[in-house]
């Protein structure tokens, strides 16, 4: 064999590369997929910002009851404001169609309303929302303070955890 026939390894010359891979997607299903995608996300901040404005009452009224209830620590004649504000926050969770009938509930309806809605109120309630509202000072002021802060207890449950309305 000749010396010059054997190949030398100066004679060797590198493959070529392949051209790079692309990160854009090829077909349009790929495309498909990324408009579902948009779509979906899109639909999911939508029904995240409803949800948020739709229970814009509930924090305002979970708000002005911890500012009542620290009021009517200092003050029981505080907690007359409990029935309104129950009353506010139950108009603001039905329906338009549906306000003037919950606005007429007074008494063992009106507490039916808020137990069926989502409440937990002690069968009690109900005279002592009475008293709240139309009592003379006298009788607020004699209210026990234990029964106080389990009605506002309830109130709370309450608004954290009754059905809105669509």
């Amino acid at each position: 064999m000749n010396a010059d026939a054997l190949p030398s390894i100066d004679q060797l010359r590198q493959l070529p590369l392949p051209p790079p891979v692309s990160y854009w997607p090829q077909t349009w299903g790929w495309f498909a997929v990324l408009g579902l995608a948009l779509l979906v996300a899109a639909g999911l901040a939508w029904w995240g910002i409803r949800k948020h404005r739709r229970n814009q009452y509930r924090r305002e009224g979970l708000r002005q009851l911890e500012q009542l209830r620290q009021a009517a620590q200092a003050d029981p004649l505080a907690a007359r404001a409990l029935p309104v504000l129950l009353k506010r926050v139950g108009l603001s969770s039905v329906p338009d169609a549906e306000q003037s009938r919950v606005a007429a509930l007074a008494g063992p309806d009106w507490l039916a309303f808020m137990s069926g809605n989502g409440g937990a109120f002690a069968p009690d309630t109900e005279p002592l929302l009475r008293a709240l509202a139309y009592g003379p000072p006298d009788t607020v002021r004699a209210i026990p303070a234990a029964r106080l802060q389990a009605l506002f207890a309830a109130s709370r449950q309450w608004m954290e955890r009754h059905h809105v309305a669509a």
